[in-house]
């Protein structure tokens, strides 16, 4: 694997000269204007602090891009990451975040080794979207008392929203005419100028410039620490057995969409540039960043789209841009400190809202329900639902059970038609064929003879009428299991006892080799096989008396 990586990077680099450095610097410092808000609020939005977020995009953007499995990956904290942390910050503080963090790094870390990077690909696509969509509304709901400038208490969203009931709901006006203008500002500003310069960056720019020259009492980022090596980060004396044992599961939930995350935004990425993800050195990539990320403060970093279309776009050429951009983070927090301490919280919750709106896979999402694909509404709706009420965990894991479900339904849908034989019509005539087939029935199977389908194979007997002979054509059957193939046996059993002659046409190799081995073709004896129902109706058989098999 580390052979492989050095020869990408060799190749990366072949020909690397001042202008493809000058191309990657200012794709990284256009990236730096993008990530810099995006950084403080989803720090502040995940429960922790801005710093903690922009020390995030910082380590992120050196370790996780030197370390990519594509030249384009941005990492950094994400929305869909701070959702997860929210009520982790609640029920076990920073420490808790630190340490879920690490297990999580090395959980990623383990998935790459072991070349896990496809498992993403059987997740469904609705399943995706929905949970994408429940995380949106999240950070949406998370932000209210930012936004609102209001007070709640709770673990979990629904708690919070509930606490409105006891404590009430008094938003101050200040908060929320800054909050609304930097959603309108960021709807409205034009697109051409947004390719420039971010309109997050520019209405924060704004809104934290009238706020100091105005003096606007509201709730302000605060304190931003002009180093790596923060008062609160992890340490290896909060590393205790029972404290890991308990963030397990809220680890793996960070690993499950750490991964997502990083390898739908590489498979992206990877059709703008024609550059293909290297999915397993993703994940080593993303688990080094993580497992180091508490010990800098920091919490959970995936590879965002955002961020790396944005590269993609500045005409990034190598993984250096990502790396520029985390250089730009870095020059940002030694000298804008004091003043990025003076964002009104309002401000970051504005820009989140929009984030989470645009979040959403609206084309997707437009498209599945205007053409009422009824599984694709329910696992969408299933997964949303779920991230919102319980964790990303059980939400991805309802939404593939569903998918799961549809599945096999759709996969087990067995189609038999039943036609009376018509030698007229097959050209014969030879006297004794023709008498001998005059009471024939074809009965088509298509499809796969499984578990689901027994009662379709069963009920054959009472479809074809008193014919005196049946051919099973099964060129369309795909598979045979265990308890279809017994089905079978006991319908050709007692078709017997009625005399009726039962031949088995067109057999895949697959269902043939399921006769075998369950002595099917024994019992039927193999000279009732045939390799289509022309040439069975070209063979003069006797008729079986009734017997008792």
């Amino acid at each position: 694997m580390l052979r492989g990586f050095a020869e990408d990077l060799k190749h990366e680099f072949r020909g690397y000269n001042s202008a493809a450095l000058m191309k990657d610097l200012m794709a990284g410092l256009t990236v730096t204007a993008v990530a810099l808000p995006l950084a403080l609020a989803f720090g502040v939005s995940s429960g922790a602090d801005a710093a903690s977020g922009l020390i995030t995009a910082i380590i992120a953007g050196l370790v996780m891009s030197l370390l990519a499995g594509g030249y384009y990956q941005i990492s950094g904290p994400t929305g869909a990451m701070a959702a997860i942390l929210t009520s982790l910050v609640a029920g076990y503080g920073l420490d808790g975040v630190f340490i879920a963090t690490l297990l999580a790094g090395i959980l990623l870390l383990l998935a790459g080794i072991l070349r896990l990077g496809k498992l993403t690909s059987f997740i469904p696509a609705p399943v995706i979207t929905g949970f994408t969509s429940g995380i949106a509304i999240v950070i949406a709901l998370g932000q209210i008392d930012n936004f609102f400038g209001t007070h709640s208490e709770g673990a979990s969203t629904i708690a919070k929203l509930a606490s409105y009931g006891t404590l009430g709901f008094h938003p101050n006006l200040t908060s929320v005419g800054i909050g609304l203008f930097v959603v309108l500002f960021m709807v409205f500003f034009p697109k051409k100028w947004n390719a420039v310069v971010p309109a997050s960056l520019v209405s924060i720019i704004l809104t934290t410039a009238f706020s100091i020259f105005v003096g606007l009492e509201v709730p302000t980022v605060g304190t931003i620490p002009q180093t790596l090596f923060p008062e609160k980060r992890l340490l290896f004396s909060a590393l205790d057995l029972t404290t890991v044992t308990n963030l397990i599961m809220p680890a793996f939930s960070i690993a499950i969409l750490g991964m997502i995350e990083s390898l739908l935004c590489g498979a992206s990425a990877g059709q703008m540039t024609g550059v293909r993800l290297k999915s397993n050195q993703e994940l080593i990539a993303q688990g080094v960043g993580n497992i180091l990320l508490p010990f800098f403060g920091g919490i959970p970093a995936t590879a965002a789209i955002a961020r790396t279309s944005v590269a993609i776009r500045s005409g990034a050429k190598t993984r250096l841009t990502g790396m520029f951009h985390a250089v730009g983070l870095l020059i940002s927090m030694f000298l804008l400190a004091p003043v990025m301490s003076q964002i009104p919280m309002a401000a970051l919750a504005g820009v989140l809202m929009v984030t989470a709106w645009r979040m959403n896979e609206w084309n997707s999402i437009l498209y599945m329900f205007s053409h009422k694909f009824k599984g694709a509404m329910l696992e969408f709706l299933a997964t949303m639902i779920a991230t919102i009420v319980f964790d990303l965990t059980i939400a991805i894991l309802v939404g593939v059970v569903i998918g799961l479900i549809f599945l096999v339904s759709r996969l087990s849908f067995i189609e038999i038609n039943y036609e009376k034989v018509d030698m007229e019509r097959l050209r014969v005539t030879d006297p004794a064929l023709r008498n001998r087939y005059n009471n024939a029935m074809v009965a088509y199977i298509t499809g796969p003879m499984i578990f689901a389908n027994t009662q379709n194979v069963a009920d054959i007997s009472t479809k074809i009428g008193d014919c005196d002979t049946l051919l099973l054509s099964m060129r369309g059957v795909s598979n045979i299991d265990i308890s279809c193939a017994q089905t079978l046996r006991t319908l050709i059993g007692n078709l017997r006892m009625k005399g009726v002659d039962v031949v088995l046409c067109g057999l895949p190799s697959r269902a043939m080799e399921m006769m075998r081995r369950t002595d099917l073709d024994e019992y039927v004896g193999k000279e009732n096989f045939y390799w289509s129902v022309e040439r069975a109706l070209l063979t003069n058989r006797p008729l079986p008396p009734c017997r008792q098999d």
